[in-house]
């Protein structure tokens, strides 16, 4: 096969694609029926029609200001006091235009025999939007909250160097940050909402527990208390007019307390009766029937009284016996 035969067949084999083509957009724009070209011409024209009778809304910026929706992308706000110059953001930042600078001091102790602390202190935070491509990485990974999306977006400059903006004016925009809208009451609750419930659902069972335990001690304590209260022997207080009670284990010696001798004893407290075994023990000696001893200061002088003659003896009678003794 020559080179000019090979150039006529393919040539005809386009020639028979061609066609096919053509009568597959003739079956499908409708050819034939008298609906294909005037149809699409008639829908282009009432589709300009319906936009020029529509009034036209002019946004009159700078003198109106757009109403933006809370997630905007404008610039990035600093809270300054939430940074603690962890360096994540900057490390993540896959455009490096995150500077940040900082010094470390140390803190001291809070509590008496605490240690002292190291704390980062923010000295610097800029942000080169020159390079920043808005992607909002840094606002993910930031774990204090410290970087957020603010809607404004007028911070044009004449020279591309000054868009490289320090921590005052990246904190300054803190004023114009939205707070973040609602949450979708038909989406699913948060996982860490329902850690947190089951945490505090555990803790206040806990507690409730504790309190009751604590109560039911003291109740035993009150009810033991009230039983030993029981069991202790009556006491009588002397001053309100009673007698106490004497001692179970009190002896009296009824041949030395007996009235008129003078070595009479009483044993008091004893367990077994004798003075000399038991310590606690106390002898106290009876009260004797005898005359005053006229040596002793602390008895007062009696004047003397003269004698009496003495009387004669009477003879006894049967049944008497002299003597003064019982």
């Amino acid at each position: 096969m020559t080179n000019e035969q090979a150039d006529t067949g393919g040539h005809r084999h386009g020639q028979r694609i061609g066609e096919r083509i053509g009568e597959q957009d003739d079956r499908s724009h409708g050819s034939g029926h008298g609906h294909g070209f005037g149809r699409g011409l008639v829908s282009g024209l009432a589709t300009t029609a319906r936009a020029l009778v529509r009034p036209t809304h002019t946004a009159e910026y700078p003198h109106v200001r757009p109403d933006l929706p809370p997630r905007s992308r404008g610039v990035i706000a600093l809270l300054a006091e939430n940074c603690t110059s962890c360096m994540l953001c900057a490390r993540e930042c896959p455009d490096w235009c995150i500077y940040i600078e900082s010094h470390k001091e140390q803190v001291p102790a809070t509590e008496p025999g605490g240690r002292a602390r190291q704390k980062n202190l923010l000295d610097r935070f800029a942000i080169d939007f020159s390079l920043c491509m808005y992607c909002g990485i840094c606002i993910e990974v930031c774990p204090f909250d410290a970087l957020f999306w603010s809607p404004e977006f007028e911070y044009a400059e004449f020279d591309i160097r000054d868009l490289l903006h320090e921590s005052d004016r990246l904190e300054s925009w803190m004023t114009s940050v939205q707070p973040p809208p609602l949450p979708d009451p038909a989406a699913a609750e948060a996982k860490e909402v329902d850690v947190a419930r089951t945490a505090a659902e555990k803790a206040i069972a806990a507690y409730e527990a504790a309190q009751i335990a604590a109560r039911a001690d003291m109740q035993a304590q009150a009810d033991l208390q009230a039983q030993e209260t029981l069991r202790m022997p009556p006491v009588v207080d002397e001053l309100a007019g009673g007698r106490a009670a004497e001692p179970e284990n009190a002896m009296v010696d009824d041949e030395t307390a007996r009235p008129g001798s003078s070595s009479s004893t009483v044993a008091v407290a004893g367990s077994s009766g004798n003075p000399a075994e038991d310590d606690d023990t106390e002898v106290l000696p009876a009260v004797a029937d005898t005359p005053d001893d006229p040596d002793d200061p602390d008895v007062p002088d009696v004047p003397d009284t003269p004698d009496t003659p003495d009387t004669p003896d009477t003879p006894d009678t049967p049944g008497q016996v002299r003597g003064g003794g019982a």
